[in-house]
């Protein structure tokens, strides 16, 4: 009996918790019905957005950047190689939209071992203006996403982020991608800033300037071997905070395979680890599994049958996510229940793996989370990235 309390009392925090988080992200995720009109007054941006190769919705994101609906943007597009195969899209997509501010900067600054950040610096030091959004390729932005961003800075704001949201799965993998990247990733991020831990998100980026500048520049981001990590650290040691958007942006999937979903969450995993390894260390508790197993171990102390324990448990647990993704407008599938399950069996093994292995696979190429150092074998870390789509970070 001591055992079905300890597990009674296991299972009413982590579904509480569980229940907190929906909630608390719910303030900031509900669907919008109307865009965002951007305020008379509002700044010229820079958007600097790094590119590299062709992915499945790359001419849909092209397109979605030159259409914001915003007074006076430039657009700074980041190739780190003349023969990337995406440079004719974006060639054209300038072609297309000839009176919007856009310049093709193609070179390949190494200040860092990080390729995306590198490919970042030349259109960060080429911006004409004072407040800089760094935007991933695989964004789909909605008309207002500048207004959006501009719209959650603060006083005491050091950077206003978003973090992505799946959509658009054209396979079983991605679906469970969506899991992981909606009702779960996205639910705690701003979860964590509700109660004062917000933490940057590197797929979308406004910046002021002088922030970054006085911290060291564009550079400093490169002392983590992932981007978000530094430019969380940077804003908090300057004693500001990262704040999230409302209403975050999607980033449309298509096709993907289970070994580049469990790639993508392992390398996430022990980034999480080597860069916030306090914060990383209860990630453990956050799968739904638990919780239903504790639940049904429960059983004898609340004198019901274990699968009536364990089923309630998995049904408040699954369905406040659902309530989540309805309320937000993500996407929610008959497969999503599955994608769920899927996901919450996977946390503790990728738990456990990123404490067992500092090496990441980054777009085809090895790298160590423990001093972001490149240890793969090719000559060139962009040879690589070309001949791959790249993925959602």
């Amino acid at each position: 009996m001591i055992i079905a309390h300890l597990a009674l009392g296991y299972a009413l925090v982590v579904i509480f918790a569980q229940a907190l988080s929906v909630s608390l992200a719910m303030r900031k995720c509900r669907k919008r019905d109307a865009p965002l009109a951007p305020p008379p007054d509002a700044p010229p941006v820079s958007v600097v957005q790094p590119l590299c190769g062709i992915e499945p919705f790359s001419e849909e994101t092209l397109k979605a950047v030159f259409a914001l609906d915003y007074p006076a943007y430039e657009l700074l597009f980041c190739l780190a190689r003349a023969d990337d195969p995406v440079k004719p899209l974006v060639r054209r997509a300038m072609a297309s939209h000839p009176t919007r501010p856009a310049r093709l900067l193609i070179g390949d600054e190494r200040p860092s071992a990080n390729p995306k950040l590198n490919n970042i610096v030349k259109g960060w030091k080429a911006a004409r203006h004072d407040w800089i959004v760094v935007v991933d390729s695989n964004v789909l932005t909605p008309r207002d996403y500048l207004q959006r961003l501009a719209a959650s800075w603060r006083a005491d704001a050091g950077i206003v982020c978003a973090p992505p949201i799946g959509s658009a799965p054209a396979s079983m993998a991605a679906e469970l991608e969506c899991a992981f990247l909606n009702t779960y990733q996205a639910r705690w991020q701003y979860a964590g800033e509700a109660c004062g831990f917000g933490f940057a998100q590197g797929k979308s980026m406004l910046w002021r300037r002088d922030i970054l500048e006085r911290a060291g520049g564009i550079e400093r981001l490169g002392d983590e071997i992932a981007e978000d990590a530094a430019a969380t650290k940077l804003v908090h040691r300057a004693g500001l905070k990262a704040y999230l958007v409302e209403g975050p942006f999607e980033q449309p999937l298509g096709r993907r395979s289970w070994s580049d979903v469990w790639s993508r969450q392992l390398r996430w995993a022990r980034l999480r680890r080597a860069t916030f390894p306090l914060i990383f260390i209860p990630e453990i508790f956050s799968s739904g599994l638990f919780a239903i197993l504790a639940a049904c171990l429960a059983a004898p102390a609340l004198g019901w049958p274990a699968t009536v324990c364990g089923s309630a448990a998995a049904l408040v647990w699954y369905g406040s996510e659902a309530v989540l993704a309805y309320v937000a407008g993500w996407r929610f599938s008959r497969w999503m229940p599955l994608a769920f399950a899927l996901r919450d069996a996977a946390l503790p093994l990728l738990w456990l793996q990123a404490w067992t292995s500092n090496r990441v696979e980054w777009r085809g190429h090895a790298m160590s989370v423990a001093d972001g150092s490149l240890s793969g074998q090719a000559p060139h870390p962009q040879d690589a990235l070309i001949a791959r789509l790249p993925s959602s970070h």
